[in-house]
């Protein structure tokens, strides 16, 4: 990797921190408004981030080196991480005064729109940072789409290409330009962001409480303007369908959503990935539904209104959470456990495994059981009509394999500060899932990781990160491979 690459990714993401410090300004009118002083500590840190941030872009000008893979995993890295410390900042110079590592992490929670929080207090917080961290979800879900549709699967590791598995014809190509195919998956984005603040506020939402929680939604981004998240609308279930459906129409690729709302191609629903999907959701939300039905005597509907929250909030890796699920029963909390390893679509705001790495997986292992008994038989692993390329079988296997790998490692490191297995564990899950809330009573749907040792916190942000870059992305980088010639 040569000083160009470097100095240019630099360039870049110094170019991205100074939008981010635009937004700033946001959150700055918004206190304003609501007659609160943080106004300034938002202005003061806009005015010192944008001015930092043009110093290094002007700083760091220069020739542009040939677009490559290696580039590619380095500009990756550089962006998020910048914008993971640009949003840092808020959160130290507010009122809140977080220290270094909770507002790092409470950053890299909102920009990878994993929903964790060492905030307490949010009903009290003051309303610039509420909608700061809304701000980061919905710039983290539009920033997760674009990696997901444009980058990483050109680099083999992060998902279907666009204009080859996920499109229903690989010759037809929506948008010839990628500007046209940006404008349109903004307007879009936003235009459901909007129509689920409208509805939540119909529903009975404050205007304030509607945008924020919109914006969290849509991104399955998970950060709440309370501590309960939506366990204050647990009783009413016109607010947990609408974020239930929502939360659904986050979790599907977003190229598909753009064919079918822009070009009315009805057959690009056809992606197997939805399928596999919506059925296992389905049959969580339903049986869980069933089982707490029996166990408790309420309603069905009822249960079922809060199964399907709470499982799409979960399978979507959003982080909200209706009620406290781990006291549901131990089938219940087990299919949880289970469901935060899903995720949802290729190109879509949600984290996890995904739909699509299950159906190549199963294809694979459904071929290796034929080969046992027909040794000499070649069958192709397949992606509802076409053909999985080699490299793309393999990704999968090996983003599975790191997955665990990583989850193995960062649970023995969280217990080695000192916490018990279940939070090491599932706060380690949780963040390479980016779900947001794990099980136990310290870190569950009640709870929050404020009280984890700093080391922890660390652990669960390196996590957060790998989580969302796919995890091959960045630990691509630390191989003497990439450096080399």
């Amino acid at each position: 990797m040569n000083r160009i690459a470097v100095r240019a990714a630099i360039h870049i993401a110094a170019v991205f921190a100074i939008y981010l410090s635009v937004a700033m300004l946001l959150p700055a009118a918004v206190d304003l408004y609501y007659g609160n002083d943080d106004w300034r500590s938002f202005a003061f840190t806009a005015l010192f981030m944008g001015g930092l941030s043009l110093a290094i872009a002007l700083a760091t000008q220069g020739r542009t080196p040939p677009a490559n893979t290696r580039f590619g995993f380095l500009l990756v890295n550089f962006l998020w991480l910048t914008l993971a410390i640009a949003g840092a900042v808020p959160f130290m110079t507010s009122s809140l005064q977080l220290s270094v590592t909770d507002a790092f992490f409470e950053s890299v929670s909102g920009i990878t729109t994993t929903g964790s929080t060492v905030i307490s207090g949010l009903d009290t917080a003051p309303p610039g940072v509420l909608i700061w961290r809304s701000l980061l979800n919905y710039m983290g879900g539009l920033g997760v789409i674009a990696l997901g549709l444009f980058l990483l699967p050109f680099l083999n590791i992060g998902g279907v290409s666009y204009f080859k598995i996920e499109s229903s014809d690989i010759e037809d190509r929506p948008f010839e330009r990628f500007q046209t195919f940006t404008v349109s998956l903004i307007g879009i984005y936003t235009t459901l962001v909007v129509t689920c603040a409208f509805a939540y506020a119909a529903a009975g939402m404050t205007g304030f409480d509607a945008v924020n929680h919109a914006m969290a939604t849509l991104a399955t981004g998970g950060m709440s303007t309370s501590d309960t998240s939506f366990m204050r609308y647990a009783g009413e279930p016109a607010i947990l369908w609408i974020g239930t459906t929502f939360m659904f129409i986050g979790s599907l690729p977003f190229s598909i959503m753009i064919l079918f709302a822009v070009r009315g191609r009805l057959d690009a629903l056809r992606d197997p990935q939805i399928r596999i999907f919506a059925g296992y959701y389905v049959v969580f939300a339903v049986a869980v539904a069933v089982y707490l039905s029996v166990r408790t005597g309420m309603p069905f509907f009822m249960t079922l209104s809060h199964t399907a929250f709470n499982f799409m909030s979960i399978i979507s890796t959003t982080g909200f959470a209706s009620d406290d699920y781990a006291l549901w029963g131990p089938f219940a909390v087990a299919c949880i456990f289970v469901a935060t390893f899903l995720g949802g679509c290729s190109g879509s705001t949600t984290g996890g495994i995904k739909a699509y790495r299950f159906l190549i997986l199963f294809e694979l292992l459904a071929n290796g059981l034929r080969r046992l008994i027909y040794p000499n038989t070649v069958t192709p692993v397949r992606y509802g009509d076409r053909s999985v390329p080699p490299e793309m079988q393999s990704a999968v296997v090996l983003f599975i394999a790191s997955f665990f790998v990583i989850w193995g490692i960062g649970t023995i490191l969280m217990a080695a500060t000192g916490l018990d297995l279940v939070t090491s564990m599932t706060g380690v899950l949780t963040a390479l899932t980016n779900v947001g809330p794990g099980l136990g009573p310290i870190i569950g749907p009640v709870g929050n990781f404020a009280s984890l040792p700093d080391a922890a916190k660390w652990i669960c942000s390196a996590a957060m990160l790998l989580g969302r870059l796919e995890i091959l992305a960045v630990l691509v980088i630390f191989t003497p491979t990439f450096w080399g010639r």
